[in-house]
């Protein structure tokens, strides 16, 4: 029986890969979509808004009726559903000014969200931060004004490094999310919190690192509090390095060391490591250590499943 909301946290919790499915563009985001995704061999569905359709009516019809088909074989209501924002995480300024982007896509009941090119820290925390109800503090940090102080004109002012700030996300949305996840209103907002930093948290962020700026970065942007994985993007990291023929593994070696780079980032801080993997290769990859699987291959996921001797059913 399920333990949790997240199928995918769930998973990793317990050193389980977690293997995804769904395009990066062009979803058909559609109340019968959700019907047939709710019994996906995938333990979650990736929904691409970077490059698809910012659909929110569609996206709120596709989680109703994933909700409606379920619950899944593992006996999770859906299975877990993380979409890509369109925002770039190129720097804090343009993460703030897109945060409406983070309320809507959450306020239709998904489990995670993916910020693409990650470039610093503090355009990752102001991501984390935007995705979070402001009573939720774990991690945030405790010299911030109070907000009673606040309400006597104390600054908010930036938070120490390795803290938070408080989150900005408002009340309103927990009415359209918390019954995709049979939730009350008030439970919802306790329980859609980043994991691992909240180990009650249902909500899993990543961050995508595929810019020389990014890479650069790595050990900095996976040390943010509240994130739970983060990859390599070889798609746009090669266009940066002069490439339109994406570079796919064996890479470069200028590719290979980003690569070996985000992957030592994440291990450091506790995450997951986001990466394409193939029936070739898979056990290889798990015994390294990857963990979110992308390559939309079930006969890849059952041989990743058997080698690893998973048994919560799919």
């Amino acid at each position: 029986m399920a333990t949790r909301i997240n199928r995918a946290i769930e998973l990793l919790q317990q050193d389980q890969a977690i293997y995804y499915d769904g395009p990066h563009s062009g979803h058909v985001l559609t109340y019968a979509q959700g019907r047939e995704d709710a019994g996906t061999w995938a333990d979650y569905m990736n929904v691409g808004m970077e490059h698809g359709c910012f659909d929110m009516t569609g996206l709120a019809e596709y989680m109703r009726g994933m909700a409606e088909a379920g619950p899944t074989r593992s006996g999770h209501r859906t299975p877990a559903v993380i979409v890509e924002a369109p925002v770039n995480g190129t720097d804090e300024a343009n993460v703030r000014f897109n945060a409406w982007q983070f309320r809507q896509i959450l306020g239709r009941g998904v489990h995670g969200i993916l910020l693409c090119q990650a470039e610093n820290a503090a355009a990752t925390r102001a991501f984390v931060e935007a995705c979070r109800y402001p009573h939720n503090l774990a991690g945030v940090d405790p010299a911030l004004p109070t907000p009673e102080e606040r309400l006597h004109g104390a600054v908010r002012g930036p938070a120490a490094a390795g803290k938070l700030g408080i989150g900005t996300r408002g009340r309103g949305s927990e009415n359209t999310a918390a019954p995709i996840w049979g939730l009350s209103g008030d439970d919802y907002m306790n329980r859609c919190d980043p994991w691992p930093l909240n180990p009650q948290g249902e909500l899993l962020l990543g961050v995508k690192l595929e810019s020389p700026e990014g890479i650069a970065n790595a050990d900095e942007i996976c040390a943010v509090p509240g994130l739970g994985f983060a990859e390599m993007g070889p798609g746009d990291l090669s266009l940066s390095l002069g490439s339109v023929k994406l570079l796919r593994d064996p890479y470069p070696p200028v590719m290979q060391a980003a690569r070996d780079k985000v992957l030592a980032a994440c291990r450091r801080n506790g995450i997951a490591f986001l990466e394409g993997c193939h029936e070739a290769n898979i056990r290889e990859r798990l015994d390294e250590g990857v963990r979110v699987i992308a390559g939309h291959s079930e006969p890849t996921a059952r041989l990743g499943r058997a080698h690893q001797k998973r048994t919560m059913p799919v």
